[in-house]
């Protein structure tokens, strides 16, 4: 948890010192947990989501997921629209392979009618 602390501190291109005050934290203290003197409290925890709104709590106490909320949003519109993308695709190839089908009855239709205007020709001719 320290390197992501001292991740947001670097993104911000904020002093420690600075870091700790914009908290609201105790200046020595915080350098401490930051040192790994001290074990990272919640209270600092807590004061480092509350003043950087954008930082995502499951990225900063577990690692998982992006660093800024932004991020995890674009994310998930960019799964929405690959989504939606995916359905339009299987939607438009549905009606290609009815228009497949219906082209090939077509076909076999004109065949048949072709075949029976040759034999209605020959029988004219014939007669």
């Amino acid at each position: 948890m320290i390197s992501r602390i001292k991740e947001i501190i670097a993104y911000y291109s904020l002093s420690n010192r600075a870091f700790a005050i914009k908290c609201g934290l105790k200046d020595n203290t915080f350098i401490n947990q930051l040192n790994g003197v001290r074990e990272v409290s919640l209270n600092t925890i807590n004061a480092i989501l509350l003043s950087f709104e954008d930082i995502s709590a499951e990225w900063l106490l577990r690692g998982k997921g992006q660093m800024l909320l932004s991020e995890v949003n674009n994310d998930a519109q960019n799964i929405e629209r690959v989504t939606r993308l995916a359905d339009t695709i299987a939607n438009l190839q549905g009606t290609i392979n009815e228009q497949m089908k219906t082209i090939q009855l077509l076909t076999e239709d004109n065949k048949k009618v072709r075949g029976e205007l040759a034999m209605l020709k020959n029988e004219r001719n014939v007669g």
